[in-house]
């Protein structure tokens, strides 16, 4: 897949658009923690690794500005849980 998250800092998510419609991860900043609160992915693109794209793309955010992922969205956390390889990359508060 060719297409790019984006981050929209006014809106306060990553999306992806694609042809079939938009998925988003949307996101809350507090101070040195970038908080995961939902993920949606419309049924027409189910299956297809998008929601794990938002998250990985929401990790490589947080490590690129020194921020701890709060993963408050249940498929962010357990995305990360599956994906340890990514979760391993940066300061995560499971709590």
């Amino acid at each position: 897949m060719p297409e790019t998250v984006t981050r929209d800092d006014r809106a306060r998510r990553f999306e992806l658009t694609l042809p079939e419609g938009a998925a988003e991860l949307v996101f809350r900043r507090h101070d040195d923690r970038l908080v995961l609160v939902h993920t949606g992915v419309p049924d027409d693109l189910a299956g297809r690794g998008i929601g794990g794209r938002l998250v990985t793309a929401a990790v490589d955010h947080a490590i690129a500005e020194g921020l701890t992922i709060v993963p408050r969205c249940p498929f962010a956390r357990a995305w990360l849980r599956r994906h340890p390889d990514v979760a391993e990359a940066v300061a995560i508060d499971w709590s």
